[in-house]
């Protein structure tokens, strides 16, 4: 068995990318190639989207990869996969690099998960090499990689990496989980299998007279101004729009807009989901806060998960939480169970990791609070500006 090699994948073959992504078992939404479109068109973040090959220059039995524009400035073209052979592991990184947030290679920003995906431990370790030879480079102080389940040899004892006599510095980082929910068939044996107090929750907002739609692109100028005032509520900045609509477009088959409306069709609460093999995935979802007692949020989660009872889904995530805390029992009282995140932190060069990160409400406190303070048009603007910066 040839050693493996890792490259920078050609700029646009994703779909020999994308296909690998497929077909393996550990794969998530965020390994896919579509969000180096949708992080860069955004925000102008450098990435580094990095494959490992068995034997770069040798025959491979596969249909030809069509080379797609990594920026809207590329032109498409094609080259046959003896030039691109099939990966047998891949490495998506962004490199965010702000004087207050920090210098960071992340796999992947904004979003649960991502990090190695390989056939086999070798291969994640060659990738890991050139993750950490990269981040030299960039003089990054610490590369994370998130991951669903842990990299076990990462996790243990096993801290030598490939080509290296230095020990790895490496925390894991598992506080965190994955509320996860396996639906039935149908939406009706969904809602008969709850108690008769969440039935009765998801049921008042529609006695109310709320209504709930399932849309695409139509219906961006209601979640983002459901959304924006959200983020403002909770003093953190928004994310841009543009990153948003990137999301539609690059997944356009796969992603949906969710929008509960009260009376005179005002927006109260919204999401988005994007659809991977058998999951349904919640990256964002908001709700106004004026408008709590009317439950918006119930019915906006209902709608959620009919819909993805109605599309075949095996399972409904519903994204991060914190044991113990107030989004953790919302989400439980759905039925999700509790998977644990598996973040690994690598200090690249060599020196002890601090125990801050930028998560952590007591740096920021001041900040928060009088971002919350801010009228919503202008947070519309500073936001983003700040929010790209922002790994979480």
């Amino acid at each position: 068995m040839k050693q493996p090699q890792t490259t920078e994948l050609a700029s646009g073959s994703f779909e020999a990318w994308d296909c690998y992504v497929k077909s393996h078992p550990r794969a998530t939404l965020y390994h896919l190639y579509e969000w180096r479109n949708v992080i860069s068109r955004a925000y102008a973040l450098q990435s580094y989207y990095v494959a490992a090959f068995r034997d770069p220059t040798g025959s491979v039995r596969c249909n030809t990869i069509p080379m797609s524009a990594s920026s809207a400035n590329e032109s498409s073209k094609s080259l046959s996969v003896t030039a691109i052979p099939c990966p047998v592991g891949i490495l998506p990184l962004v490199h965010l690099k702000h004087f207050l947030f920090g210098n960071s290679l992340i796999s992947l920003p904004f979003f649960d998960m991502g990090g190695i995906l390989a056939d086999d431990e070798k291969i994640e370790r060659a990738l890991l090499a050139e993750a950490m030879r990269i981040g030299r480079d960039l003089k990054v102080d610490k590369l994370e990689l998130r991951h669903a389940g842990p990299v076990s040899w990462l996790a243990s004892g096993d801290k030598h990496p490939p080509q290296s006599e230095n020990e790895l510095v490496v925390r894991t980082l598992s506080h965190k989980v994955r509320m996860i929910l396996e639906l039935p068939d149908t939406p009706e044996a969904l809602m008969n299998s709850f108690k008769a107090k969440l039935r009765s929750q998801v049921k008042k907002p529609l006695k109310e007279g709320l209504t709930a739609k399932i849309g695409g692109k139509a219906l961006l100028e209601d979640f983002y101004s459901v959304f924006s005032a959200n983020m403002r509520d909770l003093g953190s900045p928004v994310h841009s729009r543009k990153l948003i609509e990137n999301v539609l477009m690059e997944f356009s088959n796969e992603a949906r807009i969710a929008v509960v409306y009260g009376k005179g069709a005002r927006p109260m609460a919204s999401s988005i989901v994007i659809g991977f093999k058998d999951t349904l995935e919640n990256p964002w979802a908001s709700a106004l806060r004026e408008y709590s007692a009317l439950s918006p949020n119930m019915l906006l989660y209902w709608t959620m998960l009919e819909y993805a009872c109605n599309q075949g889904f095996r399972y409904f995530d519903f994204g991060r939480s914190s044991p113990g805390e107030g989004t953790y029992f919302f989400k439980e009282q759905w039925g999700a169970k509790p998977m644990s995140l598996n973040w690994h932190i690598v200090s690249v060069d060599g020196r002890p990791l601090g125990s801050e990160d930028a998560s952590d409400k007591a740096r920021f406190g001041k900040a928060i609070s009088y971002w919350q303070m801010l009228p919503i048009p202008v947070t519309k603007i500073l936001g983003p500006k700040i929010r790209k910066y922002i790994g979480l």
